[in-house]
């Protein structure tokens, strides 16, 4: 008997078990930079999030992916597997042309969800969900902006992307409101998406619903982690998720239904910036013409790349003279090593990377100062082990347990729910599941 325990115990926790369905529809909503203290501090403005924590099971933290940034992070909520596996190492990719970002299902290296949903039978809808173009989504409205043509408008650039073909049409009739340029600007943006969430939620009761919120990471870029706009952005993402909820209540869905509300990072105030590439210049190691090491941004931390991967003696040369920096300038950073690099799943290709300090982000610089102080915005990308960069969980809902609370997780243990609760056959490679999440 102990041993048929253990061996059940194991496949829980690697989320390589499958049980009959919890919940016939599941809605996960991600708040990009949402925090955890919008709902266990009711000092913020967040009504509808701090009602679901206390009827559900909620996370004091939540660790991102490093780079802790949005593409690598949003393809590990719906993989359960690191970056390392998925292969989405980076908002963009390598060497991307101007505005190239991540933008199709094709680039992800490992089983989603979306494919096992699909694989079960069942349906899926998704509205600006990170790396989705063509993807197995049956009402899908995919991030793709520009590439290249700051001129062209995101509704222009997506409508031939979205699936079926005549989805935004159907919005449009259902509502009587004619989609705009405009309506993907600013704070209309996250309307558009509540709108577009709630006519599928609506009329088409998808068994897995992805909502991806943008307002909060765009203040939070633009003006810091604790300027007022935060709590007006707050304001509204919380009273959209509220019409999620009434949405999901008229549809006669509500007892079927489970909620996750989650996030991709945090967000940390930006104080200084550091051109690393600066130091590979004066050392002769990045020219106008020819480079043997360059390194990546990534926001809060940058990637290391030899242009020859087995060139040792410039490794070992990049490794000197970051040793001999000065000491105001290696304060602002930690090396993390290939070793390290492995054991949290990231990028397999860079030598090594920086871990910049907290309120240090990246400045593309080849040349001139290293260090500049900066006076405004905020950043993430930085490595996921403080409380800053963290972000959160939310379940509750139909299969969900009551009054739990998770001290600490990762993003990559959010995938094993999910699959839990609509019974899909979805091996996770790095999430676990957390058992005191469901009901028994």
């Amino acid at each position: 008997m102990k041993r048929i325990f253990l061996s059940i115990s194991l496949l829980l926790a690697t989320g390589a078990v499958a049980f009959g369905q919890q919940a016939k529809h599941v809605i996960l909503i991600s708040i990009d930079g949402l925090r955890p203290e919008f709902y266990t501090d009711k000092a913020w403005p967040a009504p509808n999030l701090q009602q679901l924590m206390a009827g559900g099971v909620y996370a004091e933290g939540v660790n991102s992916v490093f780079p802790s940034v949005t593409y690598p992070s949003h393809t590990t909520l719906v993989t359960g597997a690191k970056p390392a596996r998925h292969g989405i190492y980076y908002n963009s990719p390598i060497e991307a042309t101007k505005g190239e970002w991540y933008w199709d299902e094709s680039a992800i290296k490992t089983p989603t969800l979306w494919d096992a949903v699909k694989k079960a039978g069942l349906t899926s809808g998704s509205v600006m969900w990170p790396v989705t173009v063509g993807a197995p989504i049956d009402y899908n409205f995919p991030v793709r902006r520009a590439d290249n043509d700051e001129k062209t408008d995101q509704l222009s650039v997506t409508r031939p992307l979205v699936t079926p073909a005549n989805l935004l049409d159907e919005i449009e009739q259902a509502t009587k409101v004619k989609f705009e340029a405009a309506s993907f600007n600013g704070d209309d943006l996250d309307r558009t998406i509540g709108r577009m969430a709630s006519h599928i939620i609506t009329n088409h009761k998808p068994n897995l619903m992805a909502i991806h919120f943008l307002a909060m990471d765009h203040a939070g870029h633009e003006y810091g982690r604790d300027d007022a706009h935060i709590k007006q952005s707050l304001v509204l993402i919380d009273s959209l998720i509220g019409n999620v909820l009434q949405t999901v209540e008229k549809a006669g869905l509500k007892d079927k239904t489970a909620i996750i509300i989650t996030g991709d990072h945090g967000m940390v105030t930006r104080t200084t910036s550091l051109a690393p590439n600066v130091w590979l210049t004066q050392n002769g190691l990045l020219g106008k013409e020819d480079w043997k090491a360059k390194f990546h941004p990534a926001g809060g931390s940058a990637f290391l790349y030899l242009k020859d991967k087995n060139d040792k003696a410039t490794l070992k040369k990049v490794k000197k003279l970051l040793a001999n920096l000065p000491a105001d300038q290696k304060k602002l950073f930690r090396v993390v090593e290939r070793k390290e690099l492995d054991a949290v799943g990231a990028n397999p290709e860079p030598v090594l990377a920086l871990a910049f300090a907290k309120g240090t982000v990246f400045h593309g610089a080849v040349e001139g100062e290293v260090v500049k102080p900066v006076n405004n915005g905020g950043a993430h990308g930085y490595f996921p082990d403080f409380a800053e960069i963290r972000t959160g969980f939310i379940a509750t809902g139909a299969g969900i347990n009551r009054g739990v609370r998770i001290r600490e997780m990762g993003i990559q243990d959010v995938a094993p729910v999910i699959a839990q609760l609509l019974g899909l056959d979805f091996k996770t490679p790095d999430g676990k599941l957390y058992p005191q999440i469901l009901k028994k």
